[in-house]
């Protein structure tokens, strides 16, 4: 099973990369030509989706089960979030830059996203849904705390149909790095 020391992931993400795991136990590094980001000051929320938002109410919780929402994030067929990768994200947690919405009904965890934090750049990095909607509602106050505590950039890595209904689109890298540079310089709170 490959480490990934904290210091080593922190720098990795300020230099536009990120590690993926692999079936075989190793980490592999990731640095697109397009990156994904969805826009903190432009997002977008669907009129019928922010319709749900409203009847369908949701507890939401940010930091209280960072653990639960990792490992429900690789809890899926195909994960590229090992244990080697879950236990660097939690000591990440630990240390004040992994963070977690959560979106619990009745009690339970229904659904959530987490990344990494520096500055005034978030780094999403997976979200998981046990209830139709659930990971959406996540995804959605998290950008809305991004937009209020001042958040520059919200990379996705990759855009995927779910986050292009939000507004997600990709950049070519120079572009993403420059943006990168002017956001890990922010001054910005997550919690």
């Amino acid at each position: 099973m490959s480490r990934i020391e904290p210091v080593d992931l922190l720098n990795a993400y300020c230099e536009g990369a990120f590690p993926m795991g692999e079936d075989d136990g190793s980490i592999s590094w990731y640095r697109p030509k397009m990156r994904g980001i969805l826009p903190v000051a432009e997002f977008h929320v669907p009129r019928r989706f922010e319709r749900y938002l409203k009847q369908h109410p949701f507890e939401l919780r940010w930091n209280t089960s960072f653990g639960d929402v990792i490992r429900g994030c690789a809890d899926r067929a195909e994960t590229w979030i090992t244990e080697a990768i879950m236990d660097t994200y939690e000591e990440l947690h630990r240390l004040g830059f992994a963070h977690c919405v959560e979106v619990w009904r009745d009690g339970k965890l229904r659904g959530g996203v987490y990344g990494v934090s520096i500055g005034g750049a978030f780094f999403g990095e997976s979200m998981f849904s046990r209830e139709p909607q659930a990971s959406k509602v996540a995804l959605t106050h998290l950008q809305w705390r991004l937009h209020q505590r001042g958040y520059l950039l919200h990379d996705t890595q990759w855009t995927t149909p779910h986050l292009a209904m939000f507004g997600g689109h990709e950049i070519p890298c120079a572009q993403y790095l420059e943006l990168l540079q002017r956001a890990i310089l922010r001054k910005a709170t997550f919690i």
